[in-house]
């Protein structure tokens, strides 16, 4: 009983270190994001997304990076502006930016294993939006993308619509410090940073305990034996191959999962391993369930894309001594 005890007190002090790490990034990140929102009327983001032009794809990657980080608000969203005339690619486009872009998250891979691994996530980002572009533009056709439209038009309620439904930003105009600073700025940029809590709270805490829980009480060699670190030329191959694996098998998002993350990375999968989990977050089940109301279930989308094999920056899928100590 005393040993069970001392277990679970291990766990939780690996989960507490690490939320200590994370919490002023996420702080700053989502008083970033809500300022944005309560600038920016999502009706606006939509009218600025009319086509899969690179405009319009680069104007959908720079917004979705600058709004809410949870994956599942994120898929939420992409079918609210879909509905509102927003072009599919570049709603799939915000999306991805929504949970792989934004500045919390890459704050968090720093702090907690390296500024390489940011690097990697603002430079793989934009390249896995130009290939999810390109290969829409070859394959989607416009049966299903009327599919799509009647499937959204539906309105299936989750557990995000009604977070992306909301529009608290700012009516009234002048200039943007007038408007951050009016009476109604600041109660609408205090509104959505709580709702950036309140969407990304649960996720984030069972993504902590679960790294909490794997740091503590699953041993290194456990580890080295399923990445192959012995073996460095298979590490480089299998790391980008399980890593989306597991991301499935954790079931949150991507900021629930960067705490994981470091632990995978210590535990000595490749590189190319962790940026692949950490691209992964839209390939849970959930979020799949999430992606099936905006898309239809049997449609080829964002999903089957993303838990594919990932891309990551040639020459990173080695286990580096020197990133890893970082």
């Amino acid at each position: 009983m005393l040993d069970a005890y001392h277990a679970l007190l291990h766990a939780l002090q690996v989960a507490g270190s690490m939320t200590w790490q994370v919490t002023w990034s996420l702080i700053l990140g989502f008083t970033l994001s809500a300022v944005i929102e309560a600038l920016v009327r999502k009706s606006t983001i939509a009218r600025l997304l009319p086509d899969d032009r690179p405009r319009s794809l680069a104007t959908a990657t720079g917004l979705g990076a600058a709004s809410s980080s949870c994956s599942y608000a994120a898929v939420a969203l992409a079918r609210s502006l879909y509905r509102k005339g927003a072009d599919f690619t570049a709603a799939m486009a915000f999306q991805f930016a929504s949970t792989n872009l934004v500045i919390e998250l890459g704050l968090i891979l720093a702090l907690l294993i390296g500024w390489q691994f940011t690097l990697a996530e603002f430079v793989g980002g934009p390249l896995m939006i130009l290939f999810l572009a390109l290969l829409f533009r070859r394959f989607l056709t416009t049966r299903l993308r009327d599919a799509a439209r009647v499937q959204a038009e539906r309105g299936l309620a989750g557990s995000m619509e009604g977070h992306a439904a909301m529009d608290m930003s700012i009516a009234s105009g002048g200039s943007f410090w007038r408007r951050l600073r009016s009476p109604a700025g600041f109660t609408s940029v205090s509104h959505n940073f709580v709702m950036e809590w309140a969407a990304i709270l649960r996720d984030l805490a069972l993504g902590l305990l679960i790294a909490g829980a794997a740091g503590a009480w699953i041993p290194e060699s456990f580890w080295q034996h399923l990445f192959f670190s012995d073996h460095p030329l298979v590490a480089k191959i299998w790391g980008p191959l399980i890593g989306p694996l597991v991301a499935v098998v954790t079931f949150v998002c991507s900021i629930g999962n960067a705490p994981l993350a470091a632990v995978l990375w210590n535990g000595g999968i490749s590189f190319g391993g962790v940026i692949s989990f950490i691209f992964a977050d839209l390939s849970s089940s959930r979020c799949c369930s999430s992606t099936g109301s905006t898309t239809g279930r049997g449609w080829p989308g964002s999903c089957s894309a993303r838990s594919t094999p990932r891309w990551s920056p040639p020459g990173t899928s080695s286990s580096s001594s020197s990133v890893r100590s970082g």
